[in-house]
This record gives structure tokens, sequence and C-alpha cells, in this order.
């Protein structure tokens, strides 16, 4: 029986962690991460991680390993509650993936059901504010995979929510369409042009998420 759920997060805030902090002063990536979350006394976790050795830049961690262009750095920390990785550790949801762009933090973990997502997302939106969910893959059911996206559609404006469902509604997407463009403008009384830069604007939103 399929079970489980996986979940993409992201975080634009540098200062969230001290590897990303990095990659944002070294305008890299740095994705080939591994946490050991508690050293022998218990009082501190152990990061490695590894970067290009290129770039006029401070590392304020301890090099360890250095193969061709990349070198290989550990990082020891507080074992506190101060990070998103820390904070999923609390659920006994550890990181599958964690990618630092530039400044800007992404996390993929897996929660078991909908009830745990539902309580670590909320956890971690009341303690980072910022963080931005960008997808939801359940585990596919019976022989066909199943790919489900999470959309947030409080990213749409009220005006944009209310074309996109009046575009719909009209058959405006069907094909072929039961309203044009026109149409739908004059039941909403705009015209035909700001229908337009409204739906496009809306759409934009929504396949940035699916896609």
């Amino acid at each position: 029986m399929p079970f489980g759920i996986q979940a993409e997060v992201e975080f634009a805030t540098p200062g969230i962690c001290p590897i990303v902090e990095l990659s944002a002063a070294a305008e890299t990536t740095i994705d080939s991460v591994a946490t050991n979350v508690c050293s022998s006394d218990c009082t501190e976790s152990v990061t490695e991680f590894s970067m290009g050795s290129d770039g006029d830049f401070e590392v304020d961690a301890t090099p360890i390993f250095s193969h061709g262009s990349s070198d290989r750095y550990r990082l020891t920390h507080d074992d506190g509650m101060d990070c998103p990785c820390e904070y999923l550790g609390q659920f006994g949801c550890p990181v599958a993936r964690y990618v630092a762009r530039n400044g800007t933090l992404t996390i993929v973990f897996h929660a078991a059901d909908y009830d745990q997502l539902q309580e670590v997302i909320g956890e971690l939106r009341d303690q980072f504010p910022e963080v931005d969910i960008k997808r939801f893959v359940q585990s596919p059911a019976g022989e066909q995979s199943q790919d489900s996206v999470f959309v947030d559609r409080s990213k749409l404006t009220h005006r944009q929510l209310e074309i996109l469902e009046t575009a719909y509604e009209k058959g405006y997407f069907d094909r072929p369409r039961r309203s044009n463009a026109t149409e739908i403008a004059a039941e909403l009384d705009i015209n035909p042009s700001t229908f337009r830069e409204h739906l496009t604007a809306a759409e934009s939103k929504i396949l940035e998420d699916l896609l």
C-alpha cells in the first residue's frame, strides 16, 4: 500500500544557515551536504559540505578534503533549534536533499502522512514566516504513478482569481471555446486587453508551482 509524502520548501533568507550565507557570499550552489545530528557528547552537530575551490572569499569552516576543483569542509555548531534542518529533526524528518543556491535554501523531506506534513509545515511557518512551499508529491497509488503538486492560490490577487474562475466557468479553456475574451471581459465589466493581462499573470503564477 502506498504511503508517505515528499515535500519541497524554500527559504530566501541567507541568515537562516551559515552554509546558505556562504553560498550567497560565493555566489555558488552547495548541494553536497551531510549532517551528523549529534556528536559524541550530544551537544553539537557536525555538518560537511563541498563547494568549488575557486573564488576570493573566506570560508568559516574546517577544510578536510580537496579533490580537483572542489573542497570539502566540516562545520561544527550548537545542537539547538536554530535552522530548518534541526526543526525537521524534531519531528523525525531528516533532510533528504539540501541545496543552498546564491543565498536561497531549498530542502526536500518526507512526511509519513498529511497529518504529519501539516504539523511540520505549521511549525516551519511559525519559526520561518518566509518559507515558500514549492511542491508536494504523494506516493503513487496502484500501478499508475501519481504526481500531486501543491498550488498556492494565495499568490493570486483577488482580481486575478476572479478572472480565472470566470474564464473557467464560461468555458474559455474548453476546446472549442464556449466564450471568447471579449464576452468574458464584458461579463467582468473590463476591456479585453485588461482581461488578457490579468489572466496571463494568473496563469504564470500557477504554472510556476506546477512546473
